[in-house]
């Protein structure tokens, strides 16, 4: 069976038909995504995010096109979401490290931020508070988003982030002082 053959089956519900493009397609996508993140842990999370985006968006594959080449298209995007999520990410950390500085005597002087700074500053936090940070900082969801996930409105979600951040701020002011 060839993979428009595959797709069709699936469209009339035929689900098992999936299971065989995934095993065709796992490891060049696969390849395709370790290649471009540079580890196997988001690379897996990529494909299978990339597996579950082209299953339920069967309905819109052009049968006149390359199947292949639609889901390459797919993983690509997966891979570049999640280097803007962790760019976000690291971002973030860097900017509180930075705010964590303390100027004495006109010179700028840190006190040493180990490697367990964030488990040490989230700590701190609310599972509200939290849940609302990794969100924005990680998944790079928007207030609406994350109003929507935590069933508040967008407007609601924005003070809790600014509350965790200005928490967050005044963990680090405390520990330079």
């Amino acid at each position: 069976m060839n993979d428009k053959q595959l797709i069709r089956s699936c469209l009339q519900g035929d689900v098992e038909e999936y299971r065989k493009i995934v095993n065709k397609y796992n490891g060049r996508i696969m390849a395709i995504a370790i290649n471009i993140l540079g580890n196997r842990e988001d690379a897996e999370d990529a494909c299978q995010e990339a597996f579950i985006k082209a299953y339920n968006h069967l309905g819109k594959y052009d049968f006149k096109k390359n199947f292949n080449s639609w889901l390459y298209g797919i993983i690509y995007n997966q891979c570049l979401d999640k280097l803007r999520k962790r760019r976000r990410f690291y971002k973030f950390l860097n900017k509180m490290k930075r705010e964590s500085f303390q100027f004495t005597n006109g010179r700028a002087s840190t006190n040493s931020i180990n490697h367990s700074f964030p488990k040490r500053v989230l700590k701190n936090l609310s599972l509200k508070e939290r849940a609302i940070l990794f969100l924005w900082a990680v998944e790079g969801y928007t207030s609406e988003e994350i109003g929507s996930v935590l069933k508040c409105s967008a407007s609601t979600a924005r003070v809790h982030l600014f509350k965790a951040r200005k928490k967050i701020k005044a963990i680090l002011e405390k520990e330079n002082v």
